[in-house]
């Protein structure tokens, strides 16, 4: 065939490679693609075969699916994809394809080929990324999960559903519905509810019993996603974290907290009142009823503190939006009326809003009350400034009291040995820690700000609230 002929001329406009093989697989002709896919002039190929240019790997399988078309006694189409080999030596994933439909004037076989390199990555760094997932998720102690958009069909779910819910995968791969059994009946309604809530396109989060062989003791929270196409909800996804452990330290510290608040507190109030009776009575003993006094309300006091930290750290509400400016506000006005010897000064008061949890006022009124809990004279100065800054807020607490130890201001920003709590002198700075901690900022601590062993720097760092 002459390359010069009209219709081999609009041949060589096509973006796809066009062949003609003979019966043994010899290029009779090729059109001008093939120097943009392969980097061959046409005339290069022409005579040579067209299996030496396929990858070895792929070689047998191609030549049997050619001869097994030509062979064909009716009419046969065929497609393969194999790689071939390029003018510099390189390799190209082609797609072709053939019929045994030939006649007299072509006297050949066509073979029309494109390039899918891209789609052959793309399909193998997919399945490359499927194989790391599946192999996380069978080592993974969480459930992970995904469901169709009714719920219907389970499309995955790995090893860790069987030894957290107590039931078969097989059996749920048969009946998707098969892992309500596992719930225990009295949180069925609430699942079924999310599952809906799910269907409707609305993300969930909630915690329920399951495990009827473990008596539906071992506790699971579950976060939901729907997944969505053009609005409407195409599959639902999401994983399942077994929380016994934490559900029982939360019951752990709900008995300790009823110990502290009625227990401890009935038997100090039963003390603080017979030392009433001591002063009417023993005039005399006042020194000493005096210092009971003073352990006792600061026992109360630390009971107190106890009680919001288990109510801090029990609470699993997500931070809100605070204004911290309103807060340091009200704060500053609690403490004057408390300790009205003192001085506060509020230097700076940025309008500032952040993410955060309702606790932080205790914490601010903390650390504006600790200066004056361990002044001498019960007269600190105290200086309070709120800055918003590019990436949040900044309260800073400064005050003219010797340098807060080591131990004390490890609490703050978290370095504290969590054996040794009952070497600091209270609960304070642990609820300031948690407070800030759980709303997602620091604290940063400065001793000796003056330059005599005296003068402290406390700064709490929060992010911003969302606009």
């Amino acid at each position: 065939m002459s390359r010069s002929e009209p219709y081999g001329l609009l041949l060589d406009q096509a973006q796809d490679k066009v062949a003609l093989l003979d019966e043994l697989g010899t290029y009779t002709y090729v059109n001008g693609a093939v120097e943009r896919i392969l980097g061959f002039e046409p005339d290069e190929l022409v005579g040579t075969s067209a299996f030496e240019y396929i990858h070895p790997e792929e070689r047998a399988a191609v030549r049997d699916t050619f001869e097994g078309a030509i062979r064909a006694e009716g009419f046969t189409e065929v497609t393969a994809e194999y790689r071939h080999r390029t003018a510099d030596g390189s390799w190209v994933w082609l797609e072709s394809r053939m019929s045994n439909l030939t006649d007299g004037a072509l006297d050949g076989f066509v073979v029309s080929s494109r390039d899918v390199s891209g789609r052959v990555r793309a399909e193998d760094e997919r399945a490359e990324t499927a194989s790391y997932l599946e192999e996380l998720a069978s080592v993974s102690s969480d459930v992970l999960w995904m469901f169709n958009a009714d719920w219907s069909e389970l499309l995955f779910m790995n090893p860790a559903y069987e030894q957290i819910y107590g039931a078969s995968l097989d059996e749920l791969d048969g009946d998707p519905d098969a892992f309500l059994d596992a719930i225990h009946p009295d949180d069925r309604p609430c699942v079924r509810e999310a599952m809906a809530q799910l269907s409707a396109g609305t993300a969930v989060d909630v915690e329920y019993r399951v495990n009827a062989d473990e008596n539906f003791n071992r506790w699971v929270w579950v976060q939901g996603e729907p997944i969505t196409r053009d609005g409407e909800v195409v599959r639902i996804t999401g994983f399942t974290k077994d929380v016994t452990d934490r559900r029982r330290r939360e019951r752990q510290l709900v008995v300790m907290d009823n110990l502290l608040r009625h227990n401890l507190r009935n038997d100090l109030n039963v003390v603080l009142g017979t030392v009433e009776e001591l002063e009417a009575d023993l005039p005399e003993s006042a020194e000493h009823t005096a210092v009971i006094r003073r352990v006792g309300e600061g026992l109360l006091e630390t009971a107190q503190k106890e009680r919001e930290i288990i109510e801090l750290i029990t609470d699993h509400g997500e931070p809100g939006r605070i204004d911290l400016r309103s807060v340091v506000t009200e704060c500053v006005e609690t403490v004057r009326d408390r300790y009205p010897n003192g001085s506060i000064t509020v230097d700076e008061l940025d309008a500032v809003a952040a993410a955060g949890r309702a606790e932080l006022r205790s914490a601010v009124i903390e650390l504006l009350e600790n200066p004056f809990q361990h002044s001498d004279d019960g007269a600190p100065t105290v200086t309070v400034r709120l800055r918003r800054t590019e990436t949040g807020a900044e309260l800073v607490v400064e005050d003219d009291l010797p340098a807060i130890p080591a131990v004390e201001a490890d609490v703050l920003t978290g370095d504290h040995d969590m054996t040794r709590v009952y070497h600091s002198s209270g609960l304070g700075f642990w609820l300031v820690y948690w407070s800030v901690e759980l709303s997602g900022g620091a604290v940063a601590v400065v001793g000796d700000t003056a330059g005599d062993g005296r003068g402290n720097r406390i700064t709490v760092s929060l992010p911003l609230a969302s606009e």
